[in-house]
């Protein structure tokens, strides 16, 4: 029962930041670029659900972005299911509970995330590649996401721990038969 709960509480999480993302950041912009708030979500549930959950997460709600957003569909799907992925191998690898730990996190998923959305553009949609405003996009977009980590990460951490209590099975026995 926890876990249809948890379930539909990310859905609802995923769908206020949809609208975030689309409304109210288009008023907060700087230089014209949005942080992509989808990615720490991502990351969040990677890290706290493990790989699989943020795989399937990350596949999921890139094809839902993909198919209300873009025309090209897959490539946040991609791109955000890696994130998931290798949000669940820093779990395994590093602590949650620094923050800058976290945002070095942040910083390498968003930046690995932007490189294979680029990437998948150019080859498969043959897009110009201008390295200078892939790197001043993905600069300015890395800030912004440390920027709402360094704000938001202690909610995410709360409820993190339900979520890693719930979906992460413990394989140590408390009684012996």
């Amino acid at each position: 029962m926890k876990k249809v709960l948890i379930t539909i509480i990310l859905a609802l999480v995923a769908y206020i930041i949809y609208f975030l993302q689309s409304n109210f950041f288009n008023w907060f912009t700087i230089a014209g670029i949005k942080p992509n708030l989808f990615i720490l979500l991502i990351l969040f549930i990677g890290l706290f659900g493990g790989k699989t959950l943020g795989t399937i997460y990350g596949v999921a709600i890139g094809l839902i972005i993909d198919l209300l957003l873009r025309n090209q569909i897959g490539i946040t799907a991609i791109s955000l299911g890696i994130v998931g992925f290798l949000s669940g191998i820093f779990d395994k690898n590093f602590s949650k509970d620094s923050r800058i730990t976290i945002m070095i996190m942040t910083f390498a998923v968003t930046i690995i995330s932007e490189l294979i959305s680029y990437l998948a553009n150019y080859f498969i949609f043959s897009i110009n590649f201008e390295i200078m405003a892939f790197i001043k996009i993905t600069l300015i977009e890395t800030i912004y996401n440390l920027m709402i980590t360094i704000i938001i990460y202690p909610l995410f951490q709360k409820f993190g721990y339900n979520i890693e209590n719930e979906f992460k099975e413990s394989k140590i026995l408390t009684r012996y038969f």
